[in-house]
């Protein structure tokens, strides 16, 4: 099955690529997901020089997502150039490299920098606040977002995306000045500004207050953006936002958009997108299983070794239950596994969603 689009003149392979902030620059989850089955690895923000992001705690759970306040930490743009593109040009995929700044000129001196580098095109996120203008995030005044389009889109040797917040009156408003400030294709929805409080300490759980809301519970604020975006301008759109499924992928491409942005909900999601998109069966990955199985009866055998090595009347209580609490993780993550597989073969493959929470669970009891 062809599964080839064109987005802004450059061809990928398939219409599925990471959305920014959620596969670093591609050497995170390098192991874990074949990135030559990749349309783009849209890298993580990178600015002209290094951020440490906002201090922590900066993520908090929510009831069909999560909520974040990394604050764009980065290496900044000369690490990323001598170590993330050189690994991202081993692999059959396109590189678009997420560009982030506090000025327009930080914005310019990145895109500066890579106009000898081999990327494909550049995404730029207009998310980020302003410090010229009090702090006001560029992409939530049109004015603001088509002079930063057009001073960053003079600098550019390959074609740029912009990438709009949700966080707006208007996102048609938003979309029309990127175009008419130069933009070849706009991406949204970046994150919902959200807030969660503890009701225990009635403190916010964010350092920051408040984060930026991704996951399923975004998705039809996604596929509303985008279809409004679709009817208001004539440049291409990268769909993103609660995508778990090739139902989602198509759901947004139906709404208008030419590719789609998926966050790393669990490195099975591409496989299975992917797989599901170009028709294929069988989406899980056996050797996965069986490292993860292998891994966890490894916890098991370290945990019982540590106790013995203190004496034999140190294997007490509490060392056998975490020893029987890893075993049982390992035997029925195999077994779900197992049944994951099962149904993928069936055609399920929407079932990596609950592959994650499965995940997040034994991450949380251990």
């Amino acid at each position: 099955m062809n599964t080839k689009v064109t987005l802004a003149g450059v061809e990928l392979k398939n219409p599925v690529m990471t959305a920014s902030g959620t596969f670093g620059s591609g050497a995170e989850y390098g192991q874990m997901v074949d990135l030559n089955k990749l349309g783009a690895v849209v890298t993580k923000g990178v600015a002209n020089i290094p951020w440490p992001g906002n201090p922590t705690p900066r993520i908090a759970e929510t009831y069909g997502g999560m909520m974040n306040a990394i604050g764009l930490q980065n290496p900044g743009i000369d690490l990323f150039v001598k170590r993330d593109i050189p690994f991202l040009k081993q692999y059959d995929t396109k590189i678009i490299v997420n560009v982030c700044g506090k000025t327009t000129e930080d914005y310019i001196e990145v895109v500066e920098r890579l106009a000898d580098e081999p990327v494909d095109m550049l995404e730029i996120n207009i998310s980020c606040p302003n410090v010229k203008a009090g702090g006001m995030a560029f992409g939530t005044d049109a004015k603001s977002v088509e002079e930063i389009t057009q001073k960053v889109k003079a600098a550019a040797k390959v074609p740029m995306i912009v990438k709009l917040s949700p966080n707006v009156t208007d996102i048609s408003e938003m979309a029309r000045a990127a175009e008419s400030g130069g933009a070849d294709a706009l991406s949204l929805i970046n994150t919902l500004l959200g807030m969660r409080i503890d009701t225990e300490t009635r403190k916010p759980i964010l350092h920051n207050n408040m984060g930026g809301l991704s996951g399923p519970a975004v998705k039809p604020v996604a596929v509303r953006m985008v279809y409004q975006v679709y009817e208001a301008v004539s440049i291409p759109i990268v769909g993103m936002g609660g995508v778990t499924s090739a139902e989602d992928v198509i759901e947004l491409m139906l709404a208008g958009a030419t590719a789609v942005g998926v966050i790393v909900a669990a490195s099975p999601l591409f496989t299975a997108v992917i797989a599901r998109i170009r028709g294929d069966r069988g989406a899980c990955s056996p050797r996965f299983v069986a490292g993860f199985a292998l891994a966890m009866a490894g916890i098991v055998l370290v945990s019982v070794a540590g106790a013995g090595a203190q004496g034999p009347g140190r294997l007490d209580a509490g060392a056998l239950a975490g020893c029987g609490l890893a075993l049982a993780a390992a035997v029925t993550w195999a077994l779900y596994s197992t049944v994951v597989a099962r149904l993928a073969e069936a055609g399920y493959e929407t079932v990596a969603l609950t592959r994650r929470t499965f995940a997040w669970g034994l991450a949380f009891m251990a």
